[in-house]
């Protein structure tokens, strides 16, 4: 696998220390446009008439999205190089917003815009991750990714916010919120093409498809494979599955409760639960020694407990509590992972195996679309509570695969 590819590690040629910055806007922009939608949920609710199973379903779209964002970027600029893909990927961002300020009204176009935005934010997060890395050469291992999550979830915080609060008292409330961002993002593909290369389109490898030799960017290097199954599986998920039951399921369970506030405690919630998240990623830097993927789990446990506890009583507060546990989790976890997706990747391959990373970690935002679904059979009190066994499960997994694998060595 590591013997043909069709790039190679460049140096940049001058590299400057504020390269990366450029691919930090660029990630920050894709993660703003990601997650902008979020508190509008109730809006789509009140303003479009669409249900609660219609509005999480627009959050699946997003996922569906980005698994080809995720799984094919990475492996593409692992080969032809991270410039082209990422400024493809803020373009899509841009367009994604454009299709979202005239489609309100219309599913499918939600649907559409959605699907783009997937796309987008998966190329940024499985390319940016890996650019940031590479132009961070030289410096503390667990520096880079410690600002490619922080840059991506600060997009996803200031997104939020501005597009609640654009909602909550801004004129056009289902256009303007789109059209910031759309004029942010319009401005970044220009600065990213001066941006130095880290990786040399080459020749295809001889006798190998194209399909199959990107897959190979895909796959696990079999000595860290043990610990990827142990620890990074049980984990990823709960990365995102954090994030949609603090912002997409909790807001609408309390909104009852709020009133004519929903919108700005639906956005107060997701801000609280990133905040947190990029708040608690220097603590979660001096976990060593495999204790991060352990934490991460048992905050998400507690993050857990308290939404099946919220969903009994319907307490705003309480699930204000709820978010900003989760959000403690979240920011654990999205690091942990990470620094173990880099410690376990060739320099050929970081970018697909950051890809496989993230696309798990997002299948966890499928979770509120799942819990609306199964709604029409079993209450949320109920299904919280299983949610709250699963993580249960998944730590004690976790916390034997740490033990097992640092014993093995691997």
């Amino acid at each position: 696998m590591l013997e043909t590819r069709q790039a190679t590690a460049v140096k940049p040629p001058a590299p400057r220390r504020s390269s990366w910055r450029v691919v930090a806007v660029a990630m920050f922009l894709c993660g703003w446009g990601g997650n902008q939608f979020t508190p509008l949920l109730l809006m789509y609710r009140r303003l479009g008439g669409y249900s609660m199973l219609d509005v999480d379903a627009f959050l699946g779209a997003y996922v569906v999205g980005l698994v080809p964002g995720l799984l094919l970027a990475g492996p593409v600029s692992d080969r032809r190089g991270r410039r082209p893909v990422l400024v493809a990927g803020t373009v899509a961002s841009a367009l994604a917003s454009l299709v979202l300020c005239f489609g309100g009204q219309s599913p499918w176009a939600i649907y559409a815009g959605r699907l783009v935005t997937g796309v987008a934010v998966g190329i940024a997060m499985a390319v940016g991750s890996s650019w940031v890395k590479e132009l961070s050469s030289g410096e503390d291992g667990a520096l880079p990714a410690r600002r490619a999550s922080l840059c991506q979830t600060a997009g996803f915080a200031l997104g939020a916010a501005v597009a609640g609060a654009l909602a909550q008292w801004g004129p056009w409330p289902m256009v303007s919120p789109y059209v910031v961002h759309l004029l942010l993002t319009a401005a970044v593909p220009v600065p990213l093409l001066r941006v130095p290369e880290t990786r040399a389109p080459g020749p295809h490898p001889e006798g190998r498809g194209v399909l199959a030799s990107l897959l190979d960017d895909l796959r696990i290097p079999a000595p860290a494979r043990r610990r990827f199954r142990l620890v990074v599986l049980p984990m990823a998920p709960w990365v995102f599955g954090a994030a949609g039951l603090a912002y997409a399921v909790m807001p609408q369970l309390v909104d009852t409760r709020v009133g004519e506030w929903g919108l700005v405690y639906a956005t107060g919630l997701t801000v609280l639960m990133l905040g947190m998240g990029v708040a608690v990623q220097p603590v979660a830097k001096r976990l060593r020694g495999g204790r991060a993927p352990v934490a991460a789990m048992g905050v998400m446990l507690a993050g857990a407990v308290l939404c099946a506890a919220g969903a009994v009583v319907l307490s705003p507060w309480l699930a204000a509590a709820a978010a900003a546990v989760l959000g403690a989790g979240y920011g654990i976890a999205v690091v942990s992972g990470l620094l173990e997706i880099q410690r376990m990747a060739g320099a050929d391959d970081l970018a697909g195996l950051t890809g496989i990373y993230y696309m798990l970690a997002y299948a966890g935002f499928l979770l509120p679309a799942l819990l609306a679904g199964l709604s029409a059979w079993l209450s949320y009190p109920v299904m919280l509570a299983a949610v709250a066994c699963a993580a249960l499960i998944c730590l004690a997994v976790v916390a034997t695969g740490v033990r097992v694998t640092a014993r093995a060595g691997h």
